[in-house]
């Protein structure tokens, strides 16, 4: 086997890798916001936190490109983060009566269908891209959330307008999403079914199929 052969796959597989530790990170921000936020009242330094976290999101994503880092592990850790940080994020808020609980509850609700029909329908992950408007919803969605703490702690009703035009749009983004993501959870449902031919009494996915 000629030297480097297998190194794509090497690269596919990696575990410890910049981005990925870079991830880590993030993911680490993310008890520090609730700490500042909720037992410290610092209110500056969680939007602080909020601010460097979506950077790294950027910045892992940059640096994967750029040393040919890319990663199974990366792919999925990097969405995941994202979604922790933005369900904390709302909780702490909401727990902290900054955000009512409406929003918390039309940002979970979307959420567990999908994962409840993605765990009936293919036992796991259904490795559906993470779409354009996704991550869009979630950008807008981290900007706004920081900067209501932030008109809070300065007291500023201007900066809590904007805020909220951005937790709005962030929102109905979500729910665009949740549809699309659906759409095309069925769709590739469908599809696997049709492929493999085999008839299902309950209309559930037989044992062993992704």
């Amino acid at each position: 086997m000629p030297a480097g052969y297998d190194a794509p796959a090497t690269r596919e597989n990696a575990v410890v890798t910049i981005p990925n530790l870079i991830t880590v990170g993030r993911f680490l921000g993310t008890p520090l916001f609730v700490w500042l936020v909720l037992a410290r009242h610092e209110y500056g330094w969680g939007v602080f936190v909020l601010a460097v976290m979506g950077c790294t999101d950027w910045i892992d994503g940059y640096v994967a490109r750029k040393l040919n880092q890319s990663s199974k592990l990366g792919r999925i850790m990097d969405p995941l983060a994202d979604r922790v940080a933005l369900v904390a994020v709302i909780i702490t808020l909401v727990i902290a009566n900054i955000l009512p609980l409406w929003l918390l509850l039309l940002m979970l609700i979307p959420d567990i269908v999908l994962l409840a029909a993605t765990l009936y329908l293919f036992h796991g992950d259904a490795e559906l891209k993470v779409t354009l408007l996704g991550k869009t919803r979630t950008a807008v969605l981290l900007i706004g959330t920081p900067l209501l703490l932030l008109a809070k702690a300065l007291d500023s009703d201007a900066t809590a307008v904007a805020a909220w035009i951005l937790l709005i749009a962030g929102m109905l983004m979500h729910v665009v999403a949740f549809a699309l993501y659906w759409r095309a959870l069925l769709a590739k449902y469908r599809t696997v079914h049709r492929n493999t031919g085999t008839p299902q009494a309950d209309g559930a996915p037989q044992a062993g199929r992704p």
